[in-house]
């Protein structure tokens, strides 16, 4: 089936997953958070027991996942495992850490293609990630990468913390976030590098709202030129 796809690649901190979400809400598209697969895998990982570094074993939870990616009551996003919002659970500092250290590992990454191809189905997809538009929707009608200088990064997501009420370091917290970005650059499979022919965003200096702007312009234009849906 013919269903169009929109990527949202970039590094963490970079404003992707807002974008893609609100993207979803006015298209009216399904939502794909790449990342989340891999921080539901690493969690379930570490309830199990196992080494960050036992592919066999993550690829097998990874192939059981059951999941749905919706809008929380408060706009806020819900990430639904087996019926069961998952979100707070995951998002923490330490669930960035297992999710790029099992993203790193190719079975993982196969275990989950199937599943992330899954979510295309009518009217729409809109998939955010690392390497949606990279690997695994090539052929999507409008790639964006999204990007944000490593202070800026640094700054919202330490403002995130602070504002659930989380004790955080910023220095400790820069210095995290450049060594994820190394770490998803070079890993070998399916490093962050922009598609060729992904439009690229530096959303450092820009708010939320222009953004998701700029953005929604890009897809209506390339729906319509596409005959996606409302065109």
């Amino acid at each position: 089936m013919n269903v169009p796809v929109i990527t949202i690649d970039g590094p963490s901190g970079s404003g992707k997953g807002t974008v893609a979400r609100r993207l979803a809400d006015v298209l009216g598209f399904h939502l794909l958070d790449s990342g989340a697969l891999y921080r539901v895998t690493g969690h379930a990982g570490w309830l199990a027991g196992l080494d960050p570094t036992d592919a066999e074993g993550h690829a097998a939870l990874a192939s059981q996942l059951d999941l749905r990616f919706t809008t929380a009551a408060d706009g806020g996003e819900a990430i639904l495992l087996n019926g069961v919002d998952v979100a707070p659970a995951i998002r923490t500092e330490e669930g960035g850490a297992r999710a790029s250290a099992v993203a790193a590992l190719p079975a993982v990454r196969r275990a989950l293609m199937a599943l992330q191809k899954s979510f295309a189905q009518a009217p729409g997809l809109v998939a955010d990630g690392r390497d949606m538009g990279t690997v695994v929707f090539p052929a999507a009608v409008l790639k964006v990468f999204l990007t944000a200088s490593a202070e800026e990064r640094a700054r919202r997501r330490y403002l995130q913390l602070k504002n659930k009420g989380l004790e955080v370091d910023l220095r400790a917290l820069s210095k995290e976030i450049e060594e994820r970005d190394y770490r998803d650059a070079h890993r070998a499979a399916s490093p962050l590098v922009p598609a060729p022919d992904a439009v690229r965003i530096d959303s450092t200096a820009l708010p939320p709202d222009a953004v998701v702007a700029e953005v929604l312009a890009l897809a209506e234009s390339r729906l319509m030129i596409h005959g996606g849906p409302g065109h």
